[in-house]
């Protein structure tokens, strides 16, 4: 009789964490010398949106460049949910979409990164792939984080930073704040962040 392997035997399972802000300025730094505009955009954008991989490779241009630039803010429907959420565009990533229509000549209507077939949209394998290589580029084993790392990275940022769980349940388009807590890992964080200001 044959053993059963396990599908997850010698992959590392579990949340994915977030990345360093000083790896997401060293990835940015690398594309924007290399020239790399798309992947500039993508990298830029599914920073900013914190959405999901699934939902950054399905953006249309509208969804980010109404009128054909970059806007200031940008609502999406989720496909998991259903449910729009909201975010912000940084200058730097409204510069690099700007830069990436131009680069394209994309309009109205078209998806904004497109994959391999000229209709469609990116896939989240070939999302995937991009990042690992991104990763292994400045040094990193692309094993240990995902795109949800993407999506991880402002929003624990902002929590760091603020403290303040509300927000980044609202900029996650969570239902539930425990899903936020769980999601963000906070629990143990703070623990230890506590625990570090302890002297003994």
């Amino acid at each position: 009789m044959s053993k059963h392997v396990p599908w997850n035997k010698g992959k590392i399972v579990g949340a994915k964490p977030p990345l360093r802000p000083k790896h997401v300025w060293s990835i940015r730094t690398k594309l924007q010398v290399e020239g790399r505009t798309r992947d500039l955009a993508i990298f830029n954008v599914a920073i900013d949106s914190k959405l999901r991989g699934c939902d950054v490779v399905a953006l249309k241009v509208e969804d980010l460049a109404p009128g054909g630039y970059s806007a200031d803010r940008a609502t999406v429907r989720q496909k998991k949910t259903g449910r729009p959420v909201k975010f912000e565009l940084t200058e730097s990533t409204r510069q690099a979409i700007d830069d990436y229509l131009r680069l394209t000549g994309k309009r109205s209507g078209e998806y904004l990164f497109t994959g391999r077939r000229p209709s469609g949209h990116m896939t989240t394998r070939q999302d995937a792939r991009l990042l690992s290589r991104w990763l292994a580029d400045i040094g990193l084993d692309p094993h240990f984080f995902g795109t949800h790392s993407l999506r991880r990275t402002k929003a624990t940022l902002i929590y760091r930073r603020t403290g303040k769980l509300r927000a980044v349940q609202l900029l996650l388009g969570h239902t539930k704040i425990e899903s936020t807590v769980r999601y963000l890992g906070i629990e143990v964080d703070d623990a230890l962040a506590i625990a570090e200001q302890v002297d003994v």
